[in-house]
């Protein structure tokens, strides 16, 4: 990733004017689409993009009261008190390394993983791979702190618990899933539909995890390549929401190699547990083709979404390039599925 200019560090100071949300509840994307874009090289277009998608963002909302590591409880999932949690990671940042802080803190929001339909652990995801890949500086850590206090303060765990524990494959338990897409909800009214729907939670709990860390690893992985390709088929049960059953498992993917070993078989089975709720929610039963990419590269296919200029679109463009460069054989379906993006989210724009 290429910000020996600044870019991303001016970006996300630009962006921590703002707050998280805008229009009620709608998820500021700006800081992961930025980093998205520097990392695959459209850095240029950065400011370009963000002085179109800055004016629809708001203010940072007005703090309550301090929030401290004796009643940080309270204030878990309270999306009212997101200022007060991005002042407590922001100190917690100073004390802390971020390593540390993340190993403490992911398996008490993992749980939440639901909130703002994935968007904060989405969120994470991006500001982890920042920190990784270009290390530890004062924009980048502020940025952690903002990504872990949107997710603590939009905590929402599934309506009912989930424990796979079968041997199905990610793509073959994706495929058996229940779909719900003919019936238009928001993702919290869908999730609390999720219980009563008939084979959800069996098919749900078909997967297997393994407990091997890296076999876990290797798991997620596929996950993130089949909810890819289960895009590019069934997208079109709604081209937006759909997106997170893909990004919201790759954020969780790019995070393993910040957390600690242990953590990973867990942390594969809750970012299952997402994809399948947003699959059987917002995957068209009957598939349909999407786009042939044989003839365009994974540059090309990104540099369209950032013409397109949608967050959803780079982000998921983002993650499609990932399968992309993990395939064999000239495989080129992730590309299909990212340019079948662009198409599908103008419709639900519409």
């Amino acid at each position: 990733m290429d910000t020996t200019n600044g870019t991303l560090d001016e970006a996300l100071l630009r962006l921590h004017t703002s707050g998280p949300e805008f229009a009620g509840y709608l998820s500021n994307h700006g800081p992961m689409a930025v980093e998205a874009m520097i990392r695959n090289g459209q850095a240029r277009t950065v400011h370009r993009w963000l002085d179109a998608y800055a004016h629809k963002l708001e203010d940072v909302p007005a703090p309550r009261t301090r929030i401290t590591d004796a009643n940080w409880q309270q204030a878990l999932g309270d999306p009212g008190r997101v200022t007060d949690w991005t002042r407590y990671f922001t100190e917690q940042s100073a004390e802390h390394p971020w390593r540390e802080l993340l190993a403490a803190w992911w398996p008490r929001l993992l749980p939440g993983i639901a909130g703002a339909a994935t968007h904060p652990v989405i969120r994470v995801g991006h500001a982890v791979r920042s920190l990784l890949v270009e290390g530890e500086n004062a924009a980048r850590t502020a940025e952690f702190a903002h990504a872990l206090g949107y997710w603590a303060a939009r905590h929402l765990p599934l309506p009912t618990a989930v424990h796979p524990s079968g041997s199905a494959t990610p793509a073959a338990a994706l495929a058996a899933l229940p779909r719900l897409a003919d019936r238009p909800t928001s993702p919290l009214n869908g999730y609390a539909q999720l219980p009563d729907t008939p084979g959800w939670l069996r098919t749900t709990e078909s997967l297997h995890i393994p407990e091997a860390p890296e076999a876990a690893r290797d798991g997620l992985a596929a996950l993130v390549r089949a909810a890819t390709l289960n895009y590019a088929d069934h997208g079109h049960g709604h081209g937006i929401l759909l997106v997170h059953a893909a990004t919201a498992p790759n954020a969780v993917l790019r995070t393993l190699p910040a957390l600690p070993r242990e953590l990973w078989a867990g942390s594969y089975a809750v970012a299952w547990a997402a994809a399948s709720a947003l699959t059987t929610l917002y995957a068209a039963d009957a598939p349909r083709s999407a786009p042939n990419a044989d003839t365009v590269t994974s540059e090309e296919v990104f540099a369209r979404a950032v013409a397109h200029g949608n967050e959803h679109a780079i982000k998921f463009a983002d993650t499609a390039l990932d399968v992309a460069a993990a395939s064999e054989d000239g495989d080129t379906r992730a590309l299909s599925a990212a340019l079948n993006a662009l198409t599908l989210i103008d419709e639900d724009d519409d």
